[in-house]
């Protein structure tokens, strides 16, 4: 998964923020049109995407839209259009800022530090009795400790910072697992029981984490 997706049809502009954002420490993938885009995203995920308004079809609303069905990852949109409509529907469509064009670098990577500090940095989570410490990768309930693989842990932190979004269970496997995993996709059903029997006060009736069928999984 890297860091920052960058979506945006001027290579020369893409290129030069992917050079300034590689040497702040990011990893970066850069895609050109909106279904490049939605197809790395879904393969590999990114923890923000930096999301042109006007590609070639689908549109950076459309992309927006999309990701917002599933899941909460931090979007900062970017566009040549100054309307104050444009801005409000990228907002209430889930858009975390909208920056326009032309625009200053240095404002646009403070924004995406911004985001990363306030959103991804945190060395907790908490959830109601649920609590994640990121750095030693521990799951807690009611303050007590359960014993978790390094794989379980990172499949309930991809859920819980997705609270009530429905996650595709391939986008699940390929986050965790990876695209290129040797492992089989019922590797993640059998993680999800495993969970779900650590967690649920009635594993077979979950009230955390709940089955979407036909389409994935859901934190509640």
């Amino acid at each position: 998964m890297s860091d920052i997706l960058i979506v945006e049809d001027n290579k020369e502009l893409s290129s030069m923020l992917k050079d300034f954002l590689t040497a702040e420490g990011y990893t970066v993938s850069v895609a050109d049109t909106g279904d490049k885009a939605i197809d790395l995203y879904e393969k590999y995920g990114a923890r923000l995407l930096v999301l042109d308004v006007m590609l070639p079809w689908p549109d950076g609303m459309q992309i927006l839209n999309r990701i917002r069905e599933k899941s909460n990852t931090p979007i900062i949109m970017v566009s040549a259009r100054s309307g104050r409509d444009d801005k409000l529907d990228a907002i209430i469509s889930g858009a975390d800022d909208y920056i326009e064009k032309p625009y200053d670098i240095d404002i646009l990577i403070a924004k995406i530090k911004g985001i990363f500090k306030r959103r991804l940095a945190t060395d907790e989570f908490s959830d109601g009795d649920i609590k994640l410490d990121i750095v030693h990768e521990k799951v807690f309930r009611d303050d007590k400790e359960i014993t978790v693989t390094t794989k379980e842990f990172e499949l309930l932190k991809l859920l819980m910072e997705n609270k009530g979004h429905t996650l595709l269970k391939q986008y699940i496997f390929d986050t965790v697992w990876g695209s290129d995993s040797e492992s089989e996709a019922q590797t993640l059903t059998v993680h999800i029981k495993w969970l779900r029997e650590k967690l649920e006060d009635d594993p077979k009736n979950p009230a955390k984490i709940i089955t979407v069928w036909g389409k994935g999984y859901r934190y509640e």
